[in-house]
């Protein structure tokens, strides 16, 4: 067969430099590790396998700080998705994945296969994927362009997921201008296994079969990975073919095959793994090093849906519902019987070898013959310089915000509307969350809520991202984002676990933009720490900048915990007039970052203040105690818009209001200190309640009969009628969607 170019060809014009190759790793690669010219398809292959995206040979020394063991994980980072012992033979399984790039070119398909990718990694760990999540990160709904995006996005998000059957219970969406070029899109899945059934991406034993199962091959989505390892411009804005199509049906069909393979005939498979991204070369590749053996495929053999597909685009597509299987020689007929019963394709592509180098052929030619170790472990770390951006050296000597409340009850109202704290009902109501009818809690509270059947026990899960805190100070606002994940969790009566993330962030090459990275996992890390919850699987997405603009750095946290007791479920909204009400947690001038300085400036500035994880983890965990044992009748982390929007919340669809009395300012009652929540208690249990968190709580006042929320302050008050504020909360996104402006 004919290459597109010779070898000599390349080295002269240098094509990879558009795939995010360097000359110095090219020249590595043809010097050092093959002693030979790379020909056209080898160097594709490299490309891809060397991309950002699927090496992470920028992050890997940062990632390395993040803790990812404990007494319960049973599956770290390194395979399709983490998996953690849930007790009684059961397991939790999850991942998140980010699908930036794909959505800003095309909203809709880039949304809806970043739901499949991420499914497929759930089962293909032997899980059934039991709920999806997602956090998302727009620009302001002030143009049409945006907010087709935004409608598109969450479409194709609802779509997917609808047709999959499997509920969106979860998530989290926010708008600021820096996402106005580089959409962040991502998606998060949990599944539920027996521990006996877990598989592993592994390929080996010489002879055993690799098979192609699922959707044919198609030209779509072809250097998917080196187009999320570049960054982004007008230049690329409408580079589609680097985005994938996706079909919800056709990967309903192939899950069910999937897990009846793993569930009943596991005897017959020795590993599993999707084609994600880069494809074909991606998975098997890793398979065949996972599993230290050679492997031999006839890419004539690869279902195709287009003709006169190179090797080139067969081994590079990213066409999605693709897995592959190594087979036990001798069963490939078993599997294929399988497949045929699901109409989906299960060919035979080709065999692992002795040794360890990866062949292909391709119309009867060889046209790669390589070590696999070096598309999966020789990839050179690239070292990064960094240096602390020069807006946090000045902030540290800037006099503090303050932001000077006249009248804290209009301040309240327009939070309200504001566009990240409104009502998101318009965009969740697509997701259907009581399909499988195993939702205990569904969106819009602090976390989803699913039942384990046949047991007492729940899984609560969270996701969220707080892109301000971390531009502000990134290694304080790591430890902020994890924190509030845990909040969210707590807030429910959950245990929490372990996490999942997207570490969405700008061109690394910026010194700048690499000490965001690097700090803000530092801080992550130490907090992970602090809540034992290790970091068991995620990804890192970088070059998220449109016409050299960056993001915020923006890593996202996705959390599940255990709850052990279903009746013990905590709910978000108070429920009984006569409770008492509490707040966990001191509160201080934290307005930097806060939607109510971005609300009153048009910007976020100014320094964060630390704050202390061990205090507010053990502040969590006598909480979660506490509800435990049945004393808390309802429970509220305190976010965006701080207590007052907080207190505004736990009364939205209820008839009951408040009455408190706060030593706090008008400013402090907005102010988004971490680590605190607004809790309601039962009178008969708040002695015991007192006891238990000591000076860590504050009673402030209780809940009433009258929708009011009314709050003496220690310069005002404020006296609003909770159903004036939740139609102002209900109706602010819809009307901005509906404007023509």
């Amino acid at each position: 067969m004919k290459q597109a170019m010779t070898p000599e060809e390349i080295k002269a014009q240098k094509p990879y430099l558009d795939w995010s190759l360097s000359e110095r790793e090219y020249n590595y690669i043809a010097e050092e590790l093959l002693g030979r010219l790379p020909n056209y398809t080898e160097t594709g292959l490299y490309s891809a396998m060397w991309s950002e995206h699927c090496s992470y040979k920028k992050s890997k020394p940062v990632l390395r700080l993040f803790p990812n063991k404990n007494a319960r994980v049973l599956q770290g980072p390194g395979e399709g998705a983490g998996v953690v012992d849930i007790d009684d033979g059961q397991a939790v399984v999850f991942k998140a994945e980010s699908h930036n790039h794909p959505s800003t070119v095309e909203p809709y398909q880039g949304a809806a296969t970043g739901v499949g990718g991420i499914l497929r990694d759930i089962f293909s760990m032997g899980a059934r994927p039991i709920a999806s999540l997602d956090s998302l990160h727009f620009g302001e709904l002030d143009n049409p362009t945006m907010k087709m995006k935004v409608q598109d996005t969450v479409k194709g998000i609802g779509d997917y997921g609808n047709c999959m059957g499997i509920p969106t219970i979860a998530g989290e969406t926010t708008f600021d201008p820096c996402y106005s070029g580089n959409l962040l899109v991502n998606a998060m899945s949990v599944g539920l296994m027996d521990q006996k059934h877990l598989q592993k991406g592994t390929a080996n034993g010489i002879g055993n079969a690799v098979m192609y199962v699922g959707a044919k091959t198609g030209r779509d989505g072809i250097h998917g990975a080196t187009f999320a390892s570049a960054d982004f411009s007008d230049e690329n804005a409408t580079q589609r073919s680097a985005v994938q199509v996706g079909d919800p049906f056709m990967e309903k069909l192939l899950m069910e095959a999937c897990l009846e393979l793993i569930e009943q005939h596991a005897d017959w498979l020795v590993g599993i793994q999707d084609m994600g991204a880069a494809g074909i070369v991606s998975s098997s590749a890793e398979m065949a090093s996972e599993g230290q053996a050679g492997m031999e495929l006839n890419l004539d053999l690869v279902p195709q849906r287009e003709p006169n597909m190179s090797a080139y685009e067969i081994m590079l597509s990213e066409s999605q519902e693709r897995m592959l299987l190594c087979v036990v020689k001798g069963h490939e007929a078993d599997v294929q019987a399988i497949f045929k019963n699901y109409d989906l394709e299960a060919v035979v592509i080709g065999r692992i070898t002795a040794g360890h180098d990866y062949v292909l052929y391709h119309d009867g030619q060889e046209v790669c013959h390589i070590p696999v170790s070096t598309l999966t472990d020789d990839v050179l770390e690239e070292a990064s310089e960094e240096r602390e951006p020069a807006r946090l050296k000045a902030a540290k000597q800037a006099p503090a915000w303050v932001p000077g409340i006249k009248d804290a009850g209009a301040t309240l109202r327009q939070l309200l509307a504001q566009s990240t704290i409104a009502d998101k009902s318009v965009f969740f109501e697509q997701y259907d969350s009581m399909v499988r009818t195993s939702t205990v809690v569904g969106p819009g509270s602090d976390a989803g809520v699913l039942r384990v059947r046949g047991t007492r026990k729940g899984l609560a899960m969270t996701t969220d991202g707080n892109g301000r805190f971390v531009y502000l100070d990134p290694e304080i606002g790591g430890k902020m984002a994890l924190t509030e994940a845990a909040a969210n969790l707590i807030a429910t009566g959950a245990e929490p676990l372990a996490i999942t993330d997207c570490l969405n962030y700008g061109d690394p090459t910026d010194p700048e933009i690499f000490w965001e990275l690097h700090h803000s996992v530092m801080g992550m890390a130490e907090a992970c720490r602090v809540f034992d919850t290790p970091v068991i699987s995620g990804n890192v997405s970088l070059y998220n900048e449109n016409n050299g603009q960056a993001i915020h750095p923006t890593p996202m946290v996705g959390m599940v915990g255990l709850i052990k007791n279903l009746d013990r479920v905590i709910p978000m909204a108070a429920q009984h007039a006569g409770d008492a009400v509490y707040l966990l947690g001191q509160t201080g001038d934290d307005f930097a970052g806060s939607e109510l300085q971005k609300l009153l400036t048009g910007d976020i500035a100014g320094a964060l203040a630390d704050f202390d994880l061990q205090a507010t983890r053990d502040n969590f965990h006598r909480l979660l105690a506490e509800m435990q044992a049945g004393h808390v009748a309802s429970a509220h982390d305190l976010a965006e818009g701080g207590l007052g929007v907080g207190l505004a919340e736990i009364l939205f669809k209820t008839e009951l209001g408040v009455n408190l009395t706060l030593a706090l300012t008008k400013d402090q009652f907005f102010a988004e200190t971490a680590g605190r929540m607004i809790v309601t208690v039962p009178v008969e249990h708040t002695a015991a309640f007192e006891a238990a968190l000591g000076t860590a709580v504050t009673k402030v006042g209780e809940v009433t009969n009258g929708h009011w929320l009314q709050v003496r302050l220690a310069d005002g008050q404020v006296n609003e009628n909770v159903q004036v504020l939740q139609t102002i909360w209900e109706e602010a996104i819809p009307c901005q969607l509906k404007s023509k402006d």
